[in-house]
């Protein structure tokens, strides 16, 4: 099969490593100087003990690429712009398109479930409409991801969490679909676990839970997602800071809760704090300001949210990267 990682960044490298040596004709779009080294060494994926390095296509212009049977975005959902400008040569009459991104997504509000409670306007995510008016309703495919990666130098990805590595799909309207099933076993038969949800929103509710409290908390601290939550000082206000994120969650999904994990906390940076320290763009519009947006539709209060929401973005707007 012939997909393209479109903003191959950590995740879409990890990912794309996997699809290659899966036997894929794979593709990246990405820049920079990861860019250059991908074209020139191919990418190397090293989690645990192991090292996997295979050569991909990489461009920075997806024309050069041609059409795909599928295309996955890992873009950061504030760098979905340039998704909307680059989409049109990759796609063929059937081409879907997975959105594997962290927070609310643009498209939350297409193909929502009649049994969905209200939901706050999220125009915001998808400025001008244009990747609507690009994809319409039945390209989109939903993707959560639980898997963390960095790249440590341009063409080589680190995972700091090789027993766990997930992309979760389903269809905008919740649809168990024939492309879905084939999708979770292309992904699967790639080392890429893909377990089967019944509604995709709750999965991303599941992953957002963690995102809106634990990343933006190390955004403010600066250290990773260990050294925050065991720093005596911070310790006693995690249980409540995950239970403001979760009461928000299961205002929209009853049963949602943080997924756990065994052992320690991960020592790894989340991606939002990677962008901070690197005086990239940061997700505030899809990690903090949605999620609070749902919360005030909802009426529930979230003070210590609310606190770190403008903490956040006040930092970010201080560097000029929201």
């Amino acid at each position: 099969m012939k997909i393209c990682v479109f903003g191959a960044g950590a995740v879409g490298s990890h990912f794309a490593v996997r699809l290659a040596l899966a036997g894929h004709d794979v593709s990246c779009v990405m820049r920079g100087t990861h860019l250059q080294a991908v074209q020139a060494k191919g990418l190397t994926l090293r989690l645990g003990g192991e090292q996997l390095s295979k050569k991909v296509r990489a461009s920075d212009n997806p024309s050069k690429l041609g059409a795909q049977d599928l295309v996955i975005s890992t873009l950061k959902a504030n760098a979905l712009g340039s998704l909307a400008g680059g989409l049109t040569p990759l796609l063929k009459d059937d081409t879907a398109v997975v959105f594997a991104q962290n927070g609310i997504p643009w498209w939350y509000n297409i193909g929502l479930p009649a049994d969905h409670p209200s939901t706050p306007p999220l125009d915001f995510l998808d400025p001008g409409g244009q990747l609507q008016a690009l994809l319409g309703r039945e390209r989109i495919i939903g993707g959560v991801i639980f898997s963390s990666n960095e790249i440590v130098e341009p063409g080589v990805v680190v995972n700091d969490s090789p027993e766990r590595n997930m992309l979760i799909v389903g269809e905008c309207d919740d649809r168990q679909s024939d492309r879905i099933q084939g999708l979770r076993r292309l992904l699967t038969d790639a080392h890429i676990q893909s377990p089967p949800t019944m509604r995709i929103r709750e999965s991303i509710w599941t992953k957002l839970i963690g995102n809106m409290t634990m990343s933006i908390l190390c955004v403010l601290t600066g250290r990773s997602v260990r050294d925050s939550v065991t720093d005596p000082a911070i310790e006693p206000l995690v249980p409540r800071l995950l239970a403001e994120g979760q009461s928000v969650g299961q205002a929209f999904y009853q049963g949602v809760a943080r997924r756990g994990r065994s052992g320690p906390p991960i020592n790894h940076k989340p991606s939002v704090l990677q962008d901070y320290e690197r005086g990239r763009p940061m997700e505030i519009d899809a990690l903090v300001q949605a999620p609070l947006a749902f919360a005030r539709t909802a009426g529930i209060a979230t003070p210590m949210l609310d606190m770190m929401a403008g903490l956040a973005t006040s930092r970010a707007r201080e560097k000029g990267l929201y």
